[in-house]
């Protein structure tokens, strides 16, 4: 799995970070998501799957290989 994120769509809810805090974060300036794994275990898959259903925005892209 591989996380991408489109920052010119993201509005800073921080929706993901709840889901996935471990995967997630926000930019301390203007509260768009940061990725701290963009390729996280599989423990970390459903946590991640959650926060893109639930980014309110779309901007959260789950690629699987």
């Amino acid at each position: 799995m591989r996380v991408v994120i489109d920052l010119d769509k993201c509005c800073g809810t921080g929706q993901c970070v709840m889901a996935a805090p471990e995967v997630f974060d926000q930019n301390d300036e203007d509260g768009t998501v940061v990725v701290l794994q963009e390729f996280p275990g599989r423990d970390q898959h459903a946590a991640v799957r959650t926060a893109a259903r639930n980014c309110p925005t779309e901007a959260i892209t789950v690629l699987d290989s």
